[in-house]
């Protein structure tokens, strides 16, 4: 493999430089088991996950999120 400087990436045009974050998330993303989190967001995680197991129809449905961004209201909350 050929070793890429940060002043070569730096060159790259706009959409490449993207099209290599992608590739590099990508990759973080399917070994997720490697990425360290911390204890706390573990426990604050865990927390979610279980607060939506007992109430799975509290919240916003993805409908409502959009509307609720396009039309600006989320400010009011």
């Amino acid at each position: 493999m050929k070793n890429i400087s940060i002043t070569d990436i730096l060159q790259l045009p706009v959409q490449e430089r993207i099209r290599l974050v992608e590739l590099i998330w990508d990759s973080i993303a399917a070994v997720p088991e490697v990425v360290d989190i911390s204890p706390e967001l573990k426990a604050e995680l865990e927390a979610r996950l279980a607060e939506f197991e007992e109430n799975p129809d509290a919240g916003f449905s993805w409908e409502q999120v959009k509307s609720r961004l396009n039309d600006g209201s989320w400010r009011s909350v």
